[in-house]
Protein backbone atom coordinates (compact mmCIF):
# COMPACT_ATOMS: atom_id res chain seq x y z
CA UNK A 1 0.00 0.00 0.00
CA UNK A 2 1.53 3.28 -1.08
CA UNK A 3 2.26 5.72 2.23
CA UNK A 4 -0.15 8.48 2.59
CA UNK A 5 0.20 11.96 1.13
CA UNK A 6 0.57 14.85 4.17
CA UNK A 7 0.11 18.63 4.15
CA UNK A 8 -2.14 21.29 3.72
CA UNK A 9 0.22 24.25 2.90
CA UNK A 10 -0.33 25.58 -0.47
CA UNK A 11 2.44 23.81 -2.03
CA UNK A 12 1.05 20.31 -1.05
CA UNK A 13 -2.01 21.47 -2.89
CA UNK A 14 -0.19 22.03 -5.93
CA UNK A 15 1.40 18.47 -6.00
CA UNK A 16 -1.77 16.87 -5.38
CA UNK A 17 -3.57 18.98 -8.47
CA UNK A 18 -0.58 18.01 -10.86
CA UNK A 19 -1.02 14.21 -9.60
CA UNK A 20 -4.76 14.59 -10.24
CA UNK A 21 -4.02 16.25 -13.96
CA UNK A 22 -1.36 13.66 -14.85
CA UNK A 23 -2.37 10.36 -12.52
CA UNK A 24 -5.25 9.50 -15.76
CA UNK A 25 -2.48 10.03 -19.03
CA UNK A 26 0.93 7.72 -19.36
CA UNK A 27 2.81 11.03 -20.05
CA UNK A 28 6.21 10.81 -18.36
CA UNK A 29 6.80 12.98 -15.32
CA UNK A 30 9.84 14.03 -14.13
CA UNK A 31 9.97 14.71 -10.49
CA UNK A 32 12.48 17.59 -9.17
CA UNK A 33 13.47 17.95 -5.53
CA UNK A 34 16.38 17.73 -3.06
CA UNK A 35 16.70 14.52 -1.58
CA UNK A 36 14.68 13.50 1.11
CA UNK A 37 11.78 15.58 -0.30
CA UNK A 38 9.12 12.46 -0.72
CA UNK A 39 9.56 12.48 -4.69
CA UNK A 40 8.77 8.57 -4.21
CA UNK A 41 6.01 8.89 -2.33
CA UNK A 42 4.82 11.20 -4.96
CA UNK A 43 5.54 8.92 -7.86
CA UNK A 44 3.49 5.82 -5.91
CA UNK A 45 0.58 8.36 -5.63
CA UNK A 46 0.71 8.65 -9.22
CA UNK A 47 0.50 5.06 -10.33
CA UNK A 48 -2.12 4.52 -7.42
CA UNK A 49 -4.20 7.29 -9.07
CA UNK A 50 -3.74 6.49 -12.77
CA UNK A 51 -5.14 3.17 -14.97
CA UNK A 52 -2.07 0.78 -14.09
CA UNK A 53 -2.44 1.22 -10.03
CA UNK A 54 -3.74 -2.74 -10.83
CA UNK A 55 0.04 -3.57 -12.09
CA UNK A 56 3.75 -3.25 -10.33
CA UNK A 57 5.14 -0.13 -9.50
CA UNK A 58 9.12 -1.29 -9.87
CA UNK A 59 11.41 1.36 -8.72
CA UNK A 60 15.19 1.58 -8.95
CA UNK A 61 17.70 3.73 -7.85
CA UNK A 62 20.26 4.52 -10.91
CA UNK A 63 22.71 6.11 -8.34
CA UNK A 64 22.85 3.16 -6.05
CA UNK A 65 23.67 -0.14 -9.09
CA UNK A 66 27.27 0.15 -10.59
CA UNK A 67 27.82 1.44 -14.09
CA UNK A 68 28.63 -2.06 -14.99
CA UNK A 69 25.50 -3.68 -14.10
CA UNK A 70 22.62 -0.98 -14.60
CA UNK A 71 21.98 -1.88 -18.50
CA UNK A 72 21.12 -5.46 -17.50
CA UNK A 73 19.57 -4.15 -14.22
CA UNK A 74 17.25 -2.12 -16.46
CA UNK A 75 17.08 -3.97 -19.40
CA UNK A 76 18.25 -8.08 -18.57
CA UNK A 77 20.74 -10.31 -20.04
CA UNK A 78 20.60 -13.05 -22.07
CA UNK A 79 22.48 -16.56 -20.37
CA UNK A 80 25.85 -16.33 -21.04
CA UNK A 81 25.92 -12.52 -21.71
CA UNK A 82 29.18 -12.46 -19.37
CA UNK A 83 30.48 -14.40 -16.66
CA UNK A 84 27.81 -15.85 -13.93
CA UNK A 85 25.30 -14.99 -16.43
CA UNK A 86 23.95 -18.68 -16.31
CA UNK A 87 20.06 -17.89 -17.16
CA UNK A 88 17.76 -14.89 -19.03
CA UNK A 89 17.34 -12.49 -16.39
CA UNK A 90 14.56 -9.88 -17.12
CA UNK A 91 15.10 -6.09 -16.35
CA UNK A 92 12.94 -3.75 -14.38
CA UNK A 93 11.35 -2.06 -17.52
CA UNK A 94 10.24 -5.99 -18.28
CA UNK A 95 9.13 -6.32 -14.45
CA UNK A 96 7.11 -3.24 -14.95
CA UNK A 97 5.23 -4.12 -17.90
CA UNK A 98 1.75 -2.90 -17.80
CA UNK A 99 2.92 -0.90 -14.79
CA UNK A 100 5.18 1.75 -13.56
CA UNK A 101 8.61 2.22 -13.92
CA UNK A 102 9.94 4.92 -11.05
CA UNK A 103 14.04 5.76 -12.29
CA UNK A 104 15.17 7.71 -8.90
CA UNK A 105 18.16 9.55 -9.38
CA UNK A 106 18.01 9.63 -13.38
CA UNK A 107 20.73 12.32 -13.20
CA UNK A 108 23.24 9.24 -12.31
CA UNK A 109 22.64 7.86 -15.48
CA UNK A 110 25.96 7.11 -17.27
CA UNK A 111 26.31 9.09 -20.07
CA UNK A 112 26.82 5.76 -22.55
CA UNK A 113 23.66 4.26 -20.74
CA UNK A 114 21.26 7.42 -21.92
CA UNK A 115 20.59 6.60 -25.82
CA UNK A 116 19.68 3.36 -25.10
CA UNK A 117 16.96 4.29 -22.12
CA UNK A 118 15.46 7.19 -24.24
CA UNK A 119 15.20 4.03 -27.24
CA UNK A 120 13.32 2.67 -24.57
CA UNK A 121 11.20 5.37 -23.37
CA UNK A 122 10.20 6.26 -27.72
CA UNK A 123 9.99 2.84 -29.02
CA UNK A 124 9.03 0.84 -25.88
CA UNK A 125 11.21 -1.66 -26.49
CA UNK A 126 14.55 -3.05 -24.79
CA UNK A 127 17.03 -5.08 -25.83
CA UNK A 128 18.63 -7.54 -23.16
CA UNK A 129 22.44 -7.46 -22.81
CA UNK A 130 23.50 -10.46 -25.09
CA UNK A 131 20.31 -10.80 -27.61
CA UNK A 132 22.23 -9.67 -31.09
CA UNK A 133 19.94 -6.58 -30.76
CA UNK A 134 16.53 -8.44 -30.90
CA UNK A 135 14.05 -6.22 -28.97
CA UNK A 136 10.91 -7.10 -26.78
CA UNK A 137 8.58 -4.88 -26.78
CA UNK A 138 7.33 -3.46 -23.52
CA UNK A 139 3.96 -0.96 -22.06
CA UNK A 140 5.42 1.13 -19.04
CA UNK A 141 4.64 4.55 -17.80
CA UNK A 142 7.98 5.66 -16.56
CA UNK A 143 8.56 8.91 -13.74
CA UNK A 144 12.01 10.07 -13.62
CA UNK A 145 13.46 11.74 -10.59
CA UNK A 146 16.29 13.66 -9.37
CA UNK A 147 17.83 15.74 -7.04
CA UNK A 148 20.21 17.55 -9.78
CA UNK A 149 19.45 20.59 -12.24
CA UNK A 150 19.14 18.35 -15.51
CA UNK A 151 19.22 21.50 -17.52
CA UNK A 152 22.36 22.53 -16.60
CA UNK A 153 24.29 19.15 -17.06
CA UNK A 154 22.71 19.59 -20.50
CA UNK A 155 24.63 22.32 -20.60
CA UNK A 156 27.97 20.78 -19.49
CA UNK A 157 26.96 17.96 -21.78
CA UNK A 158 26.55 15.82 -18.74
CA UNK A 159 23.60 14.51 -19.73
CA UNK A 160 21.93 14.05 -23.17
CA UNK A 161 20.02 17.12 -24.27
CA UNK A 162 17.22 14.26 -26.15
CA UNK A 163 16.92 12.43 -22.84
CA UNK A 164 15.82 15.46 -20.96
CA UNK A 165 13.56 17.00 -23.39
CA UNK A 166 11.85 13.31 -23.76
CA UNK A 167 11.65 12.91 -19.22
CA UNK A 168 10.67 16.51 -19.15
CA UNK A 169 6.99 16.23 -20.61
CA UNK A 170 5.29 16.77 -16.95
CA UNK A 171 7.32 18.31 -14.71
CA UNK A 172 6.82 18.36 -11.22
CA UNK A 173 9.17 20.53 -8.48
CA UNK A 174 9.01 18.95 -4.93
CA UNK A 175 9.69 21.57 -1.95
CA UNK A 176 11.90 21.23 0.17
CA UNK A 177 10.62 21.24 3.60
CA UNK A 178 11.50 24.44 4.98
CA UNK A 179 9.37 25.98 2.31
CA UNK A 180 6.26 24.63 3.48
CA UNK A 181 6.84 24.22 6.98
CA UNK A 182 3.27 24.69 7.99
CA UNK A 183 3.08 21.12 7.25
CA UNK A 184 5.75 19.86 9.77
CA UNK A 185 2.88 19.40 12.70
CA UNK A 186 0.76 17.27 10.50
CA UNK A 187 4.55 14.81 9.82
CA UNK A 188 4.75 15.08 13.20
CA UNK A 189 1.76 13.58 14.06
CA UNK A 190 1.68 10.99 11.54
CA UNK A 191 5.16 9.78 12.18
CA UNK A 192 4.76 9.75 15.88
CA UNK A 193 1.35 7.49 15.77
CA UNK A 194 3.38 5.71 13.00
CA UNK A 195 6.70 4.67 14.82
CA UNK A 196 4.91 4.42 18.11
CA UNK A 197 2.26 1.58 16.87
CA UNK A 198 5.44 -0.80 14.97
CA UNK A 199 7.24 -0.31 18.52
CA UNK A 200 4.53 -1.06 20.82
CA UNK A 201 3.94 2.15 22.61
CA UNK A 202 1.07 4.73 23.70
CA UNK A 203 2.40 8.14 23.26
CA UNK A 204 -0.76 10.59 23.55
CA UNK A 205 0.85 13.89 24.50
CA UNK A 206 3.44 15.79 22.19
CA UNK A 207 4.81 18.59 23.92
CA UNK A 208 4.78 21.92 22.55
CA UNK A 209 8.38 22.43 22.84
CA UNK A 210 8.59 19.48 20.24
CA UNK A 211 6.57 21.22 18.03
CA UNK A 212 8.29 24.33 18.03
CA UNK A 213 12.21 22.82 17.79
CA UNK A 214 11.16 20.77 14.98
CA UNK A 215 8.71 23.61 13.58
CA UNK A 216 11.99 25.83 13.49
CA UNK A 217 14.61 23.81 12.73
CA UNK A 218 15.72 24.36 8.35
CA UNK A 219 15.59 20.03 7.82
CA UNK A 220 18.99 20.07 4.98
CA UNK A 221 17.39 16.31 5.06
CA UNK A 222 13.93 17.11 4.42
CA UNK A 223 11.00 14.63 5.32
CA UNK A 224 13.67 12.08 5.61
CA UNK A 225 15.63 13.54 8.05
CA UNK A 226 12.62 14.68 10.06
CA UNK A 227 11.01 10.77 9.95
CA UNK A 228 14.20 9.59 11.48
CA UNK A 229 14.58 12.30 14.13
CA UNK A 230 11.10 11.36 14.95
CA UNK A 231 11.87 7.84 15.40
CA UNK A 232 14.68 8.34 17.18
CA UNK A 233 12.87 10.33 19.64
CA UNK A 234 10.11 8.01 19.82
CA UNK A 235 12.49 5.17 20.57
CA UNK A 236 14.04 7.51 23.47
CA UNK A 237 10.19 7.96 25.31
CA UNK A 238 9.05 6.03 28.03
CA UNK A 239 6.23 7.26 28.78
CA UNK A 240 2.89 8.69 26.85
CA UNK A 241 4.52 11.81 26.59
CA UNK A 242 6.92 12.28 23.48
CA UNK A 243 10.29 13.51 24.54
CA UNK A 244 13.59 14.84 22.85
CA UNK A 245 16.64 13.29 22.54
CA UNK A 246 19.84 14.48 24.21
CA UNK A 247 21.20 17.83 22.41
CA UNK A 248 17.86 18.09 20.70
CA UNK A 249 16.30 19.87 23.48
CA UNK A 250 16.51 23.68 23.23
CA UNK A 251 13.55 25.10 24.69
CA UNK A 252 12.73 26.18 28.21
CA UNK A 253 9.76 23.30 28.78
CA UNK A 254 8.56 24.66 31.73
CA UNK A 255 7.12 27.23 29.20
CA UNK A 256 5.40 25.25 27.04
CA UNK A 257 2.62 22.18 27.94
CA UNK A 258 1.98 19.17 26.55
CA UNK A 259 -0.47 18.37 23.26
CA UNK A 260 -2.26 15.43 22.74
CA UNK A 261 -2.73 14.00 19.06
CA UNK A 262 -6.16 14.77 19.17
CA UNK A 263 -5.76 18.14 20.16
CA UNK A 264 -3.12 18.46 17.07
CA UNK A 265 -5.69 16.98 14.64
CA UNK A 266 -8.28 19.69 16.46
CA UNK A 267 -6.49 22.58 15.73
CA UNK A 268 -5.36 21.64 11.84
CA UNK A 269 -8.96 20.82 11.22
CA UNK A 270 -10.26 24.24 12.65
CA UNK A 271 -7.27 26.57 10.86
CA UNK A 272 -8.57 24.55 7.98
CA UNK A 273 -12.28 25.49 8.44
CA UNK A 274 -11.49 28.74 9.15
CA UNK A 275 -9.27 29.13 5.93
CA UNK A 276 -12.65 27.91 4.05
CA UNK A 277 -14.91 30.05 6.19
CA UNK A 278 -16.42 26.94 7.39
CA UNK A 279 -17.34 25.90 3.77
CA UNK A 280 -17.32 21.96 4.33
CA UNK A 281 -17.93 20.85 0.47
CA UNK A 282 -16.77 21.89 -3.07
CA UNK A 283 -13.35 21.61 -4.52
CA UNK A 284 -11.93 24.43 -2.02
CA UNK A 285 -13.24 23.74 0.97
CA UNK A 286 -12.62 22.10 4.14
CA UNK A 287 -13.38 18.23 3.05
CA UNK A 288 -11.14 18.34 0.19
CA UNK A 289 -8.32 20.50 2.15
CA UNK A 290 -8.28 18.06 4.76
CA UNK A 291 -8.22 14.78 1.99
CA UNK A 292 -11.32 13.87 3.75
CA UNK A 293 -15.08 13.02 2.53
CA UNK A 294 -17.75 15.30 4.11
CA UNK A 295 -19.58 12.77 5.85
CA UNK A 296 -16.23 11.81 7.65
CA UNK A 297 -15.36 15.41 8.62
CA UNK A 298 -18.86 15.96 9.75
CA UNK A 299 -18.10 12.77 11.81
CA UNK A 300 -14.64 14.12 13.28
CA UNK A 301 -16.35 18.18 14.01
CA UNK A 302 -19.10 16.03 15.75
CA UNK A 303 -16.46 13.92 17.45
CA UNK A 304 -14.06 16.98 18.70
CA UNK A 305 -16.82 18.73 19.92
CA UNK A 306 -16.60 21.59 16.85
CA UNK A 307 -19.99 20.82 15.23
CA UNK A 308 -22.21 22.89 17.79
CA UNK A 309 -19.58 25.72 18.21
CA UNK A 310 -17.42 28.43 16.84
CA UNK A 311 -21.03 29.23 14.88
CA UNK A 312 -20.98 25.98 13.08
CA UNK A 313 -24.34 25.75 12.22
CA UNK A 314 -26.25 23.27 9.49
CA UNK A 315 -27.54 26.29 7.45
CA UNK A 316 -24.32 27.13 7.24
CA UNK A 317 -22.48 23.96 5.85
CA UNK A 318 -22.67 23.80 1.86
CA UNK A 319 -23.04 20.40 1.49
CA UNK A 320 -21.79 20.13 -1.63
CA UNK A 321 -21.38 16.95 -3.17
CA UNK A 322 -18.04 15.20 -4.58
CA UNK A 323 -19.06 15.64 -8.68
CA UNK A 324 -17.66 19.53 -7.65
CA UNK A 325 -14.54 18.15 -7.28
CA UNK A 326 -14.55 17.17 -10.99
CA UNK A 327 -15.81 13.76 -11.53
CA UNK A 328 -12.99 12.14 -12.32
CA UNK A 329 -11.83 8.57 -11.64
CA UNK A 330 -8.30 9.88 -11.04
CA UNK A 331 -9.34 12.36 -8.85
CA UNK A 332 -11.39 10.48 -6.62
CA UNK A 333 -8.29 7.49 -6.42
CA UNK A 334 -6.43 10.58 -5.79
CA UNK A 335 -8.56 12.01 -2.59
CA UNK A 336 -8.46 8.36 -1.22
CA UNK A 337 -5.21 8.67 -0.92
CA UNK A 338 -4.92 11.53 0.88
CA UNK A 339 -7.57 10.23 3.17
CA UNK A 340 -10.90 8.29 3.06
CA UNK A 341 -12.18 7.58 0.02
CA UNK A 342 -15.24 9.81 -1.08
CA UNK A 343 -18.53 8.98 0.66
Amino acid sequence: MAEALIGNSPAFREITEAIAMVAPVDSTVLLLGETGTGKEVIARAIHEAGPRRDHRFVAVNCAAIPAGLLESDLFGHERGAFTGAIARTVGRFQAADRGTLFLDEVGDLPLDLQPKLLRALQEQQVERVGSGGRATSVDVRVIAATHQDLGEMVQRRAFRADLFYRLNVFPIHVPPLREHAEDIPLFIAHFVRQFAERQGKTIEEIPDEVVATWRHHSWPGNVRELRNVIERAVVATTGRTLRLPGPERRIDRAALSPRTLAQVERDHIVATLEATNWVLGGGDGAAARLGLSRTTLISRLQRLGLAAGRGLRKSAIVLAGWDALGGAAAARRLLSLLGDAPG
